[in-house]
């Protein structure tokens, strides 16, 4: 599967700041160190002002500025070549017609003409997370012209695990990428760049956890570190 992805444009689509690194840092910044792929990642929310009973930005103003200070410190952690940066509100994606973050995904895949796109699992608790994962099903359509032939979800530390015992959208993986502690290394220290999301042992988010996490996806896959992935589509 690796091979297939060399040299690829791949757009790494999210709803929160930090998204991008939880699910996917390892293998992104293995794929861009050893597989020459140029990876381009969008953050569709700003990630903040749901820590308030209302939502009001200009409250949040100096916190939003560090959260984008924070991005690029990841983008550089990881090696993504650009990061496309929106502000749909945190945790209030349910309130913003399915159509409008259908748009921005559109545009952005007209502009990087992405092949493979990696995007949040559809049956994470976050509901941001769900109408992502929509919003990316619904624009990249198997239709004849369109160039992402591959389309592949992930878990996210904190928004996936936490499903409902009976429900049966779990994440469920069939792919698994073997990555370095190097690999790992980058992607705990983008996290850490993330001033307001970064936790403490045992939460799913600390440094410790996402090391036992790839640890547990290595076991499972027969390496030392893994990611874990459900392919959605791959169309040959």
């Amino acid at each position: 599967m690796l091979e297939s992805l060399r040299n690829k444009r791949i757009l790494v689509i999210v709803a929160h700041p930090d998204d991008e690194l939880l699910g996917v840092g390892a293998t992104m910044h293995k794929l861009i160190q050893e597989y020459g792929c140029i990876v381009r990642a969008v953050i569709l929310g700003e990630g903040i002002t749901s820590r308030s009973d209302d939502r009001d930005p200009e409250k949040w103003e100096k916190e939003l500025q560090i959260h984008r200070d924070n991005i690029e410190s990841a983008r550089l952690a990881i090696g993504y070549e650009s990061v496309g940066i929106y502000d749909f509100p945190d945790n209030r994606f349910d309130t913003v017609a399915l159509l409008d973050i259908i748009k921005i995904v559109e545009k952005e895949k007209n502009t990087f003409q992405p092949e493979v796109i990696f995007t949040h699992h559809l049956g994470d608790v976050n509901i941001d997370h769900q109408r992502t994962f929509e919003a990316v099903l619904t624009a990249s359509r198997p239709l004849q012209e369109e160039k992402a032939h591959t389309l592949i979800s992930f878990e996210t530390p904190s928004g996936t695990e936490w499903r409902a015992a009976t429900d049966p959208k779990h994440f469920i993986p069939n792919m698994f990428i073997d990555v370095s502690e190097e690999n790992l290394k980058a992607k705990i220290k983008g996290m850490e760049s993330y001033e307001f999301e970064k936790r403490e042992y045992p939460h799913p988010r600390s440094p410790e956890a996402l090391k036992i996490q790839a640890q547990r996806w290595g076991i499972v896959a027969g390496k030392s570190f893994a990611e874990a992935f459900s392919i959605v589509r791959v169309i040959n």
